[in-house]
């Protein structure tokens, strides 16, 4: 009893004492994480498209500083996830940043639903990329599913795949399907599984257009936004 008492009063100086080294790391790894990131030209988004990516994917996006809990958001954000890709699935770093990085991987491969380290380097990134940066890597680089054997990553791709065009050449009913699909791709894919990507897009094709919206942080299956 006495040994769990002592183990509860110094786990909140331990957590703290994590989340400290993981923002120190970020900050001193992220010129060698972003110099491993592909260059990506401007944006690929319209402004339209860019309304309605943010208001499924991330309503907060350009207020919030790398985390968020806005109604409909769950654990996810867009700053969260392009953290995850620089720090976590990039290139390995290489020498005690790259030990760092071994570790920090296997803790969100083990708790990503509650990975706060992962949370961290979000506010990091945040702080050192801009917006309008982290935008445009979310958009060339999200995971969209797999189509015939082949991984898709980022709205373009995605948008060649599936609809046999160019994201610029797609109506916007066309694009929330894309969107539509960006939280489970494979859950919501249109070849595999139509009958679920066809609810998933009435829902938030009814959230877009202003019909209902996410109740709670974690609704973001949109319930309330049935066809």
């Amino acid at each position: 009893m006495r040994l769990r008492t002592r183990w509860l009063s110094i786990l909140p100086a331990m957590v703290a004492g994590y989340l400290l080294t993981v923002a120190i790391w970020a900050w001193a790894t992220f010129d060698t994480a972003m110099a491993h990131t592909l260059a990506l030209a401007d944006g690929p988004l319209s402004a339209r498209q860019t309304q309605i990516l943010l208001r499924v994917e991330d309503p907060v996006f350009t207020t919030h500083h790398g985390v968020s809990l806005a109604s409909g958001q769950g654990f996810a954000t867009i700053s969260g996830a392009v953290a995850r890709d620089v720090y976590l699935d990039g290139a390995d770093l290489g020498g005690a940043g790259g030990a760092l990085q071994a570790l920090y991987r296997s803790v969100f491969a083990c708790c990503k639903r509650i990975d706060l380290g992962r949370d961290v380097m979000a506010v990091v990134l945040d702080a050192r990329l801009s917006k309008a940066r982290q935008l445009a890597l979310y958009a060339n680089r999200v995971y969209m599913g797999t189509h015939e054997g082949r991984q898709v990553r980022g709205l373009p791709a995605a948008s060649r795949a599936y609809l046999g065009k160019p994201l610029n050449r797609t109506s916007d009913e066309e694009f929330i399907g894309l969107v539509a699909m960006i939280k489970a791709p494979n859950a919501y894919h249109p070849v595999r599984q139509p009958a679920a990507y066809t609810e998933r897009v009435a829902r938030v094709h009814a959230l877009v257009r202003g019909r209902c919206q996410a109740q709670g942080w974690f609704d973001t299956t949109l319930g309330q936004c049935g066809p």
